[in-house]
């Protein structure tokens, strides 16, 4: 997982996974495949583990906490103290290559089902959970996914955790509230 965390989809080697995995190439078929099908289990061990954080924020009780939690939580695991920085799923969305179309269908539509999600409990607190009356529940989940691959992308730059979580702290002033 570190591998690909580190490296993403394309710029990962058979090589490398031999190396990081102490397996022979032929092993490492064996055992998984090919590439692509140790590439989708290593995401979704990633989405349980390290990306685990949209579950936490999904269970909040307001949009709002909801935003606050994601972001946040984003933060800590896109710029870890023992993980890479950067988030797995965006840095192997960033290169793209024809011969890997199918993975990078697989991660469009992880990245969409995260909106979906978000959106439909943005919706579901639309009364009585802070979500102000005409505000775009879509929109709004769009909004936390970009940011959110935004703060991905500047960890792996090298951004200090302590910049991303005030990244974090402006979005959440711009929140929209019940104000007139």
């Amino acid at each position: 997982m570190l591998t690909f965390w580190t490296r993403g989809y394309e710029g990962t080697a058979m090589s490398d996974l031999t190396t990081a995995m102490g397996m022979s190439a032929p092993s490492i078929y064996a055992a998984f495949g090919d590439k692509e099908k140790l590439f989708r289990q290593v995401v979704e061990r990633y989405m349980a583990g390290p990306g685990s954080y949209l579950q936490a924020a999904l269970d909040q009780p307001t949009a709002e906490a909801l935003a606050r939690t994601l972001v946040h939580s984003a933060v800590e695991a896109v710029a870890g103290d023992h993980t890479p920085h950067g988030c797995l799923v965006v840095q192997s969305a960033l290169a793209v290559n024809p011969r890997s179309a199918a993975v990078q269908e697989y991660l469009t539509g992880l990245r969409e089902d995260g909106v979906q999600c978000l959106a439909d409990r943005l919706e579901s607190l639309a009364d009585g959970g802070g979500m102000p009356p005409g505000s775009d529940s879509r929109a709004l989940a769009r909004l936390l996914v970009t940011v959110v691959q935004g703060l991905a992308v500047q960890a792996a730059s090298g951004v200090p955790r302590e910049a991303l979580h005030a990244v974090a702290d402006q979005l959440m002033n711009c929140w929209p509230s019940h104000a007139d």
